[in-house]
């Protein structure tokens, strides 16, 4: 019984590890440096805009991208509906790895940086944006495809 449950399990995990390799991916997968882009620095600072274009994602590319607060004012960035249409796999705070299940907001009480990585996963609109404000340069738009 045990040799038949072995037997199955490697004659599924071959033609996986074999597919992980053929999409060039290697066997890292979504999460090898092949399919790893970095996005436009969202700048906190009052007054100014997030970034200067909307963004447009793929679903299933891993994205990188880094958010700084220079401290002008104690301000965050909201986006539930967009950090459920992906998956985080790590936000780096001074060099500190955080490995979150999920997010809703980050908040910037004085300068800082932090680096966000996450795979695109649901196709849709999005935003991320200022907490209570309205301005569009106060709102990132995001398009996962």
């Amino acid at each position: 019984m045990i040799r038949t449950l072995l037997a199955a399990a490697l004659a599924t995990a071959l033609p996986l590890a074999a597919h992980a390799e053929d999409n060039n991916f290697g066997l890292a997968g979504l999460l090898s440096s092949k399919n790893k882009q970095e996005l436009e620095p969202i700048q906190l600072s009052a007054g100014e805009p997030l970034t200067k274009a909307p963004w447009v994602l793929k679903s299933g590319i891993y994205y990188e991208f880094e958010i700084q607060g220079d401290g002008s004012q104690e301000l965050g960035l909201v986006g539930p509906e967009f950090f459920r249409a992906i998956w985080i796999d790590e936000i780096v705070v001074s060099g500190l790895e955080i490995r979150p299940l999920g997010l809703d907001s980050i908040e910037f009480d004085e300068a800082g940086e932090m680096e966000i990585g996450f795979i695109a996963l649901k196709p849709g609109q999005y935003y991320l944006k200022i907490p209570k404000t309205t301005g569009e340069t106060q709102r990132l738009e995001i398009t996962i495809e």
